[in-house]
């Protein structure tokens, strides 16, 4: 493993023989970052897997699935612009990040103590709380430590992130399957495994920045209309990528027994597989060719695994869909953030990283409540067809109105 010998700033690791190409140039707050998300994830994803059939073991039918889903994405984001204007106005970034993490490492034990599903929207609603304050501060953190890479800067913590959520879900099979331990106390043991990532963050340090003299109107008021643009079609998309839960109970409806938790648990493992091994070289993609086009590709490749899943249900189609899947979000997730950050002044980083984050998240709540009307009231085929149109749709809008994304050299100095 490289030593980390990264200045105060989040320079460069320097002195490390760095054998693969995607790993020259690793900033030390990035890489402290990616550990921090490395250990968080590692405990989210011993939950995440089995949360959508903890909900209907409680009780929860379509409905339930897509309140809780929605209400845990919505919850985070729209917390994100209020704290990245926070962090901005303070010149602060690590507390709201450690804060953040404290929070939901809180709200995991807590949700392990559930006993209706009504319990699980409070507890996993208010974990996302945490998630809310540590993630427009964190991604600013990220943007300024490598910012003539940020493609590969936000590749790398987003693959560091997702080997811990490989690592989780393999957990949560083994426990599930061989020990027959039940999804409480899988939760339980994810809660304490949540206070580990507490660790590194100690060990990130912060450059000194001035406070900013603004209020959230202003903030908002001079984002570039360019990243105004962007944040309005990644809504639109935003509006039809509804909760993974659907994923996971879309697969379950096929397998019986145990194998009805095993096989959807193991293919979510998958999904993590692809995630993580085409993130960073589809960031470090983005880097020489341009964010526009791996966003596209990304909200396109969506809309088509989502009518995959209304029309295949064999095992080898789920592991096929399962797999793209994981590349959509490996072109989607980093990229977008990085796209925001290339679009953004300096000045404003968290506030724009954190509005475009809320209007994900307020497109969150009616993308899995109408997803989960859709699988209750009509079929769940009907569910993975809606939520392939509004990907088309922001195709369309990203190659119509391309032109207007260009990036002046001089917003990012």
């Amino acid at each position: 493993m490289p030593t980390l010998q990264g200045n105060h700033r989040g320079l460069p690791l320097q002195n490390v023989p760095m054998k693969n190409k995607y790993l020259k140039g690793i900033s030390a707050n990035v890489f402290l970052l990616g550990i921090v998300s490395f250990l968080n994830d590692l405990s989210s994803e011993m939950i995440m897997p089995i949360l959508p059939m903890f909900i209907t073991a409680l009780g929860g039918a379509g409905l339930a699935v897509g309140l809780v889903g929605g209400f845990r994405d919505s919850i985070s984001s729209i917390l994100k612009v209020f704290c990245g204007y926070w962090s901005d106005r303070a010149g602060k970034r690590k507390i709201f990040v450690s804060s953040g993490y404290l929070t939901s490492s809180l709200f995991k034990l807590f949700l392990a103590f559930s006993k209706t599903w009504q319990h699980i929207l409070i507890f996993a609603g208010l974990e996302r709380v945490g998630k809310g304050l540590r993630t427009a501060a964190r991604d600013a953190i990220i943007a300024d430590s490598m910012a003539k890479e940020r493609g590969k800067g936000f590749g790398i913590h987003r693959a560091l992130d997702t080997s811990g959520a490989i690592l989780g879900s393999i957990a949560v099979f083994l426990l599930f399957w061989f020990f027959g331990f039940s999804f409480k106390l899988i939760i339980l043991i994810a809660g304490v495994i949540a206070f580990a990532s507490l660790i590194p963050l100690y060990f990130v340090k912060e450059g000194k920045r001035e406070p900013q003299d603004i209020s959230l109107k202003i903030g908002l008021k001079n984002l570039p209309k360019s990243l105004k643009l962007f944040i309005l079609i990644s809504g639109i998309f935003a509006l039809g990528n509804f909760s993974y839960m659907f994923f996971i109970i879309r697969a379950q409806q096929f397998f019986t027994g145990k194998l009805s938790g095993a096989v959807p648990i193991l293919l979510y493992v998958l999904f993590n597989i692809f995630y993580a091994a085409f993130a960073i070289p589809l960031g470090a993609l983005s880097d020489k060719i341009g964010r526009e086009k791996v966003i596209i590709l990304g909200y396109l490749l969506f809309s088509l695994t989502s009518l995959g899943f209304a029309f295949l249900t064999s095992l080898p189609a789920f592991i096929v869909l399962f797999a793209l899947y994981g590349i959509t979000y490996a072109a989607v997730d980093g990229n977008q953030r990085a796209f925001v950050s290339d679009l953004s002044s300096q000045q404003l980083k968290a506030t724009a990283l954190g509005t475009f984050h809320t209007t994900i998240g307020l497109m969150a709540l009616p993308a899995s409540l109408i997803a989960g009307f859709l699988w209750q009231n009509i079929a769940p085929e009907i569910t993975f067809v809606y939520g392939s149109i509004p990907g088309f749709i922001s195709v369309l809008l990203f190659i119509a109105f391309r032109s207007y994304f260009g990036v002046p050299k001089e917003l990012n100095k």
